[in-house]
């Protein structure tokens, strides 16, 4: 008896090869370095300034070149790693990040550190769709895939909450470029831990790759996310700087998504967006990203400079929220069987809007226990709707694209926080700017530089000194707080705007049974396959006996 081998089988036997769950630990850990490094450096910028003395257009551009990169060149190295091997693609990734850590953290110029941070940039985008898409490949049963995802998802929410942390340690006891040296002994570790644990696994290799179209992805996302983060930076809609990249970058864009449609073997596989599941997980996703990334910048500058934390502290009262989204990840498999996607993405939502409008009790004076009763809600409610909107998402796409599905969902992340900075940052500038235009005793001049930001409202206070300087800085934080709370509000409409989204996710939770799972059928019985969706609470149905299958 012949038997075809489906690719289902071949997932299967890549999966039976290799401990999946060891995998997952390597795959996680590559994962935390990256997420990690997304925010290591944020606390590191004042010691790094007065070190390398960058203008404000270089230090715009040293901490912007590494998100902005990685985001751009996601679905470039995501397809690819579908067409030449996951694997290769993320141990070239380690490879890479490991080297340009290195050159940042001995970096004595601005250009050569910017130069630096773009080669992390490369590196991250290596490495993030990879992880996702080995996953897949590793986790063919949705049940397990769901519990692997909740360890991934949580581990780049500690990731991101910890770099903070460890980068304002590091700088208190050291130099800055040490937040960039704790990468290399691990990528050192992992990248021969890597290349002997994790299986190769592929899409389709069908047809040549289309270098133009991942370009033109690559060019039309930098071309977004620059414009989105300036706007963010408080520049203008319609300035040139502002206005010419975002219109390339969706022109270019748009014509990336005719391209793919008129192709025989797409990059991307542009079906996928008319499956409703797959199309509203990535717009969770954005949406999600949008309010909590803007409130993140904001909060960390509510606990420094209303507070008068240090970055160490300020970094410790953002623990809270890491532990809580741990603790999501860790349960939201046995969540996502009982109560299905829609109902976990659409609570998860509205869980993290009560986070925020609690948050508005926050004032000019210390409240720990508000603080942290709202940063576990926000860290567990979040939490919650990445790991079933990426769940979702990820299951809603064959196999063989995983390495694209996986790529458009990192993309979606990234432009979902830089628009949430863009949109939240300029709902605080518009609410925070009106309190100093009439302060007493203080000139128009001085008005106008305070209403740039809280931080430059107190050195202008100094500068004026007495009385003046005294009702500048009381106006200036009262300002703030206000700010806070109208932009709290808004955070919290749109989270209910995504709760009402995921009303389009399926109800259950669906696990996809492949025949060879089910029967070696004999040879007169042989048929074309087809697919079982069952609940993932149940187990599939035993046919009948005189089928001559068997249940596995």
């Amino acid at each position: 008896m012949q038997r075809t081998i489906t690719p289902g089988a071949r997932l299967r036997a890549a999966a039976d090869g290799a401990n999946r769950w060891v995998v997952l630990v390597v795959l996680c850990v590559s994962l935390l370095l990256v997420a990690l490094d997304a925010t290591v450096l944020h606390v590191a910028v004042p010691s790094l300034t007065e070190d390398l003395r960058p203008s404000s257009t270089a230090l715009l551009w040293i901490v912007d070149a590494y998100p902005l990169i990685c985001a751009a060149l996601l679905i470039l190295f995501g397809t690819l790693g579908d067409r030449v091997g996951r694997r290769r693609v993320l141990l070239l990734g380690y490879a890479l990040f490991g080297v340009a850590s290195a050159v940042a953290a001995l970096a004595t110029a601005p250009g050569v550190l910017i130069g630096a941070r773009a080669l992390l940039g490369v590196g991250g985008a290596m490495i993030m769709p990879a992880t996702l898409s080995i996953l897949r490949a590793v986790f063919p049963d949705r049940r397990e895939r769901a519990t692997a995802i909740g360890i991934w998802t949580a581990v780049a929410a500690v990731g991101a909450a910890t770099g903070p942390v460890l980068g304002g340690f590091l700088v208190e006891h050291y130099w800055w470029g040490s937040v960039f040296l704790i990468n290399i002994p691990l990528m050192a570790l992992i990248l021969p831990l890597g290349r002997w644990l994790l299986p190769e696994s592929k899409g389709s290799d069908d047809g040549p790759w289309d270098v133009v179209g991942a370009l033109m992805a690559a060019a039309g996302v930098l071309g977004a996310v620059l414009g989105v983060k300036r706007i963010g930076a408080g520049e203008y809609l319609l300035a040139p700087a502002t206005c010419a990249p975002l219109l390339l970058g969706a022109a270019l864009l748009i014509l990336f998504v005719r391209r793919q449609k008129r192709r025989e073997h797409p990059l991307i596989d542009m079906r996928l967006f008319s499956r409703a599941a797959f199309t509203t997980s990535v717009g969770c996703i954005v949406l999600a990203m949008l309010a909590l990334v803007g409130l993140e910048l904001i909060a960390v500058q509510y606990l420094q400079l209303v507070l008068g934390l240090s970055p160490l502290e300020t970094g410790l009262r953002l623990l809270p929220l890491t532990f809580a989204a741990m603790a999501a990840g860790a349960t939201g498999s046995y969540t996502l069987r009982r109560i299905g996607p829609r109902r976990m993405v659409g609570w998860g939502f509205v869980l993290t809007a009560a986070a925020v409008l609690l948050l508005v009790m926050m004032g000019q004076h210390d409240r720990p226990l508000l603080l942290t009763c709202g940063f576990v809600l926000l860290g567990f409610g979040l939490q919650t709707t990445l790991f079933s909107a990426y769940e979702s998402m990820l299951s809603e796409a064959p196999p063989e694209s995983a390495g694209g599905a996986a790529a458009i969902g990192e993309t979606s992340y990234q432009l979902g926080a830089g628009m949430g900075i863009a949109l939240l940052g300029s709902v605080m500038n518009a609410a925070y700017a009106p309190g100093l235009a009439s302060v007493p005793d203080v000139p128009a001049e001085a008005s106008r530089a305070a209403a740039n930001s809280l931080g430059e409202a107190y050195q202008v206070a100094d500068q004026l000194g007495g009385p003046a300087g005294a009702a500048l800085y009381h106006a200036a934080r009262h300002a703030f707080v206000d700010g806070l709370h109208i932009t709290l509000f808004v955070s919290a409409g749109l989270l209910l705007v995504g709760a009402l989204m995921a009303l389009r996710l399926p109800r259950v939770m669906e696990c996809t049974v492949d025949p060879e799972d089910l029967v070696t059928p004999a040879p007169e019985e042989a048929s074309a396959p087809e697919e079982v969706r069952v609940p993932a609470s149940r187990e599939p149905v035993e046919p009948a006996a005189a089928s001559g299958r068997r249940t596995r």
